[in-house]
């Protein structure tokens, strides 16, 4: 059996990303990554999570007594971020393929939530450890 191969301009990649290397790559990952964080800014949940990191990144600095504090406190405060803007492109992926109810659809959307209220929960253990040991302190 004979295998064909496509024409030689459908091996060209479909994502220009893919051909760019060294500091254009970078520059531009930089570039899309900026454009994902505008695109959250404009979902609610992101917004509200962003406005109170605003709010505790810097109350962590005065909160913690060491680095590794200061890191667990900030690295909290950034997961719920972090997981929310993944919860975002699940949503959206999902959202893209249809509005029609699905069971799947459902499960994937559900699970995503069940990650931000996770890491919700982390983060109000890890602030709430570190507020009374600073107010059982003083």
């Amino acid at each position: 059996m004979v295998r064909m191969l496509p024409p030689e301009d459908t091996l060209s990649p479909v994502n220009p990303q893919k051909q760019r290397v060294g500091w254009s790559r970078l520059w531009h990952a930089a570039g899309y990554s900026l454009a994902g964080l505008r695109a959250a800014w404009h979902e609610k949940a992101f917004r509200l999570e962003a406005i109170v990191a605003a709010f505790l990144l810097p109350l962590a600095f005065w909160l913690a007594r060491s680095w590794v504090e200061a890191a667990l406190l900030v690295g909290s405060v950034l997961l719920v971020m972090i997981v929310e803007l993944l919860n975002t492109s699940v949503e959206s992926a999902i959202d893209r393929i249809g509005p029609q109810w699905h069971a799947l659809s459902k499960r994937a959307k559900d699970m995503g939530s069940a990650a931000v209220f996770l890491s919700l929960l982390l983060a109000a253990g890890i602030w709430g450890a570190a507020l009374v040991q600073r107010l059982s302190a003083a």
